[in-house]
């Protein structure tokens, strides 16, 4: 994930993490190389804070930038 740009997830699974993820919901990705190489990506999640999930959970997404600041916002 680059550092400069927020990467943002829509959420196709949850088993496992129903309290965390809301599947069919897009989420801020914050960049974790070391997650990436294990399978992993770094979400904030419901709860407003960042934890790993196993990136089979997600699908990456291109959020338009005239929307970014929108997502940004909730996303925090």
């Amino acid at each position: 994930m680059s550092a400069k740009k927020n990467r943002y997830f829509l959420c196709v699974d949850n088993r496992g993490n129903e309290v965390s993820l809301q599947v069919r919901r897009v989420y801020r990705g914050l960049p974790d190389p070391d997650a990436e190489s294990h399978g992993m990506v770094r979400i904030v999640d419901e709860s407003g804070e960042d934890f790993l999930f196993p990136a089979a959970l997600f699908v990456s997404v291109e959020i338009p930038a005239a929307a970014e600041k929108a997502f940004a916002r909730t996303s925090l």
